[in-house]
């Protein structure tokens, strides 16, 4: 199978487990939000398929899921709440950095952490631009302590759980030579 189709068919994989996942934790939100079981696909996207196919799966994923079951919902209906536009901005950014920073630190385990804890932060602080612009337009606040806590604080089993489960699914799926 030739590079590209296999890129594109991974994507295909990751985006349908975006759809899936979020079912797994759908019963009790409070544990899908301090999980985001969709993250987990797209920066693997990223990571195996590259910049551009990782944008373009994390721009989509939270989009799609809500014309399918409607969540997350697309706009906030408080402050505070959950945000797919916003989300779909920060899912983007893990996906394309994840691509673009694994090519510059190399496939080796160092440079995967590093690539991964980069694209966490990266992602967090673009779905912070994105939900102030998104509550400025509705005229709501969206303070400091609303980015911290919905950035980190309440993240942290999210991003324990991708620092434990992703880079050894990438690892692993190079040594199986599934993967370039």
């Amino acid at each position: 199978m030739k590079t590209g189709t296999k890129k594109l068919c991974f994507a295909g994989l990751c985006l349908a487990l975006c759809l899936v996942l979020p079912f797994l934790t759908g019963q009790i939100p409070e544990i899908g939000n301090m999980l985001s079981p969709m993250h987990i696909p797209v920066l693997l996207c990223g990571f195996i398929c590259g910049p551009f196919y990782g944008a373009l799966t994390g721009f989509t994923a939270p989009l799609l899921r809500y014309f399918l079951f409607h969540m997350p919902p697309l706009i906030p209906s408080m402050p505070g709440a959950p945000c797919g536009l916003a989300m779909a901005f920060e899912m983007a950014a893990y996906g394309f950095s994840a691509g673009i920073l694994v090519k510059l630190t190399g496939p080796s385990a160092k440079g995967i952490y590093l690539s991964l804890i980069i694209s966490m932060l990266a992602g967090r602080i673009v779905w912070g631009i994105a939900a102030y612009l998104i509550f400025l337009l509705l005229g709501m606040d969206f303070t400091l302590q609303l980015f911290l806590a919905g950035a980190f604080i309440s993240a942290v089993p999210a991003i324990i759980l991708h620092l434990v489960i992703i880079p050894p699914i990438v690892l692993a799926l190079k040594r199986a030579r599934i993967t370039d």
